[in-house]
């Protein structure tokens, strides 16, 4: 249902010059103007008015529709670099500032905004104009082809405005608001363009105070750029981006869009406090020990509509009143009924929790608003009006949603209508006994009422409905039709219900303008309603797996884990493995055959990092990690053919980026490297770039096919060398030797040699290629230089750091009894000692 009706939008265009344009691709940019605007041809393509009932559509794809709008302006001059952003979600009266530097590549804004996957994307004309158009217009017109793209003119980014927008629209609970952003000037531009501009496409104006303002920086939460994100399927399948088969798809059992919305959000965008993870996982952990509060919790959640969608409509005035804006109110006001008399079961499932964030939660529910506000509506509205199923049933509820005698002509409109609706019910059963047919009342919100009838044609006189019905539609055996006189009667009752609407509107009107300066509270309320349906969510996922609860300290230690997606696509439980990676140790390269599970292992580290950072457990025996700041992941090796890049080149693009922003907390995935070119010159960057990595104290996980890179161990001690074991099977025939894979994690580099030629055999090749091609790469190995030996000195220089470091973090993190200690450094010193080469032990002993 739209907000006002189109035409208004044309009444109102000379508010606003703007050029909107769906970017198809950077040179097909397809422009269109507001018809009151000047030059270019018009080829029309607008942000269409959002639908304006709040319907409890199903959790897992209330993510998928794009509903937000992002307002993005850059400093010029010298403050180029500087980035101001405002979004607002057209389902969600919350409008998210952030103003941050960013670097030449503006990895940053495109992260930002493929999270929140906008829906149009605004910038000032001064960008985006031919011959000026900025950096940031292109990167971004690059990455968002199919985002509908809008050009306003630069005066409307005025940050003075912005501040007036924000202090007339900011909810008086987030005032606080002010202090953060007051000498933000960007972020205020693009909020001045970003209001000004909504309030005209949808054709209606926020209500005053009623608006929650955030600023968001970038430094509260972890960043995943957006190539990582798909390369570790968090929200999306690379194969099939219908399917569930990503991170999200494993941990979404919510029940509500909200809860979803945040789960999504969270997975992409992970927290970096321990703190609130903790917390969080208290919680988490409650649910799953007390199952009376989990189920009470759950049924409790499940009856909560979209209450951030609802919260849109309400706090919207819209500029002009027709029986559409008229009937969305009335629907929405029930609504608001509905999520209102839902808070007493919530508390009262909350009661006796024990954590803290619960308890908090239990809290901000003794609100003495949300009493307040349903009071005022319970006065107007009746007590038995509520949100029902069915679009009939539903009608019924917004005719009669006001109580009798407030307004004396409703009351008689409602008689009309009621004498109407009965007179067609009294009209189908005269015509079934009339013709003898089992004729019922049939209903949909786009024909009004019909009559409906299960019946073969066999038993129709002559196989046809008598003539007088018109409009016969079949399926299977049930016939849908109507007459003239029906839809007369049709006619007269959307007439009347028309009336109803009317008169029902002005008295809602009149309430919610009570109800405006009580509504911060329902803020509050979504906020809780969708942080607890993402724990509840964590918890399920819990009881359909053994996870456990990560702990998190200067070590990543993951025991016995598994890729928690893999597990839910095989019939088998995966093969789980094990992973160490210290200060001391940051560096681990993992070797062995193709297909011998490396590039799951890998994805597997990165996805637990994940979810142990939201809050979630994990699919592990033992878990322990250190909290990443960034996590960056070079994996899969495609030519991208539309911006003409090879695979060699995308994978350079790919290692520079991670370079240019990788810190000492970051966590690097890199899955082969420099394979698109000569084998030597791919060693050579591989090293290069290893080297570089190693100087951080970065995790980095390194899987490779070149051999000569598990040499770095002998210079650098904090390198680790794994692998993955295969076994060597003869078939019954005795003739052929097949691999078979353990995709069991082992120390050390893989012994295979030449596996590519065994997964050669495989395939279909012909045993004369493959012969000829063993003996060539045997001709080859024996003319390369001998392997790189580690000489004592390097054996025992090693065998130190590593002492040193172990002592180092049971320094740090040991909860040991003196006893358990005294034998821990014991095993340590033999360790050492075994280590050390003969003459470095006799050494030591003197």
């Amino acid at each position: 249902s739209y907000f006002g009706d189109k035409s208004s939008c044309v009444e109102n265009a000379s508010t606003l010059n703007l050029t909107s344009s769906s970017v198809r691709g950077v040179n097909s940019t397809c422009i269109g103007k507001t018809p009151l605007s000047t030059s270019r041809p018009v080829c029309r393509s607008h942000t269409p008015l959002i639908g304006y009932s709040v319907t409890s559509s199903s959790a897992v794809s209330a993510h998928t529709v794009a509903s937000v709008v992002v307002a993005v302006v850059e400093g010029r001059g010298l403050a180029r670099g500087e980035v101001g952003m405002a979004s607002i979600d057209l389902k969600n009266p919350e409008v998210i500032l952030s103003q941050f530097a960013d670097n030449t590549t503006y990895t940053k804004v495109i992260t930002k905004l493929k999270i929140l996957t906008p829906l149009e994307i605004i910038m000032s004309n001064t960008a985006c104009d031919a011959g000026t158009s900025t950096k940031l217009f292109s990167l971004i017109t690059e990455h968002f082809k199919n985002v509908t793209f809008t050009t306003v003119q630069r005066k409307y980014f005025n940050e003075t405005k912005g501040l007036e927008y924000i202090e007339q629209l900011c909810a008086s609970e987030f005032s606080t608001i002010f202090m953060e952003v007051q000498s933000k000037y960007y972020c205020l531009a693009a909020a001045a363009a970003l209001l000004k501009y909504v309030e005209f496409i949808q054709n209606s104006v926020y209500a005053p105070k009623s608006l929650k303002v955030r600023f968001q920086g970038s430094e509260k939460t972890a960043m995943i750029d957006s190539s990582s994100a798909q390369n570790l399927e968090l929200v999306i399948n690379n194969r099939d981006p219908r399917n569930g088969h990503t991170l999200f798809g494993v941990l979404n059992y919510t029940k509500t869009p909200g809860g979803s919305r945040r789960l999504r959000s969270n997975i992409l965008e992970p927290l970096i406090d321990a703190e609130t993870i903790n917390m969080r996982l208290d919680c988490v952990q409650e649910l799953l020990q007390d199952e009376e509060l989990f189920f009470g919790l759950q049924a409790v959640i499940s009856k909560f509509l979209d209450t951030e969608q609802l919260l849109s409509v309400l706090v919207q005035i819209p500029k002009q009143d027709t029986v559409k804006t008229a009937e969305s109110k009335i629907t929405n006001l029930i609504y608001l009924k509905h999520t209102l008399e839902l808070v007493e079961p919530l508390k009262a499932a909350l009661r006796s929790c024990n954590t803290s964030l619960l308890k908090a939660y239990y809290n901000s529910l003794e609100d003495t608003r949300f009493g307040i506000i349903l009071e005022k509506i319970t006065t107007v509205i009746n007590d038995d009006t509520r949100y029902t199923k069915g679009c009939l049933s539903m009608r019924t509820q917004k005719c009669y949603a006001v109580k009798p005698n407030i307004n004396e002509f409703l009351d008689i409109a409602r008689r009309t209508y009621t004498e109407i609706v009965d007179d067609i019910a009294g009209m189908i059963t005269q015509l079934a006994e009339k013709y003898n047919l089992p004729m019922k009342t049939g209903f949909s919100s786009a024909r009004g009422f019909f009559i409906q009838m299960n019946a073969d044609c066999s038993t129709l006189p002559s196989g046809q409905l008598p003539p007088e019905f018109t409009k016969i539609t079949k399926m299977k055996n049930t016939y849908s039709f109507t007459s003239a006189d029906l839809i007369k009667m049709n006619e007269r009752c959307q007439e009347s219900l028309r009336e109803i609407y009317h008169m029902t509107y002005l008295i809602v009107c009149k309430l919610l303008n009570e109800i405006y300066e009580h509504i911060h509270c329902l803020y509050k309320l979504s906020d809780i309603v969708s942080m607890l349906d993402m724990l509840l969510s964590f918890a399920h996922a819990c009881t359909l797996s053994d996870y456990v609860r990560p702990e998190f300290t200067d070590t990543l230690a993951i025991k016995q884990g598994w890729h928690p997606i893999l597990e839910k696509i095989a019939v088998e439980k995966p093969v789980s493995n094990n992973t160490y990676l210290t200060e001391g140790n940051n560096f681990v390269i993992i070797t062995g055959p193709n297909m011998s599970g490396k590039s799951t292992y890998l994805k597997q580290i990165a996805l637990c990092q994940i979810m142990a950072q939201i809050g979630s457990y994990v699919p592990a025996e033992y878990c322990s990690f250190r909290i990443t700041e960034q996590i960056f992941t070079r994996i899969g090796m495609d030519d991208d053919i539309e911006t003409s890049a090879s695979t060699f080149m995308k994978e350079m693009k790919e290692i520079t980026y991670i370079i240019q922003n990788a810190n000492d907390k970051s966590l690097i995935i890199i899955d082969e490297l420099g394979r698109g070119t000569s084998a030597e010159e791919g060693i050579g960057i591989c090293y290069s770039v290893c080297e570089y990595l190693l100087n951080l104290k970065a995790f980095t996980l390194f899987a490779t096919h070149f051999l000569e890179l598990c040499h770095i161990d002998a210079l650098y001690p904090n390198v680790e060398n794994y692998h993955f074991e295969v076994q060597h099977v003869r078939s019954s025939a005795g003739n052929k030797e097949k691999i078979a894979y353990t995709y069991t994690l082992s120390k050390g580099y893989t012994e295979e040699k030449n596996y590519g030629l065994k997964a050669a055999e495989v395939s279909s090749l012909p045993p004369s290629i493959i012969l000829d091609a063993k003996e060539i790469t045997n001709r080859i190995a024996k003319q390369i230089l001998h392997r790189q030996k580690s000489t004592p000195e390097m054996m025992k220089q090693r065998a130190v750091y590593h002492l040193a470091m172990r002592l180092v973090q049971t320094a740090r993190n040991s909860r040991l009894d003196p006893d358990s200690l005294r034998i821990y450094l014991k095993g340590l010193k033999k360790k050492y000692e075994a280590s050390c080469p003969a003459p470095g032990q006799n050494d030591e002993q003197r």
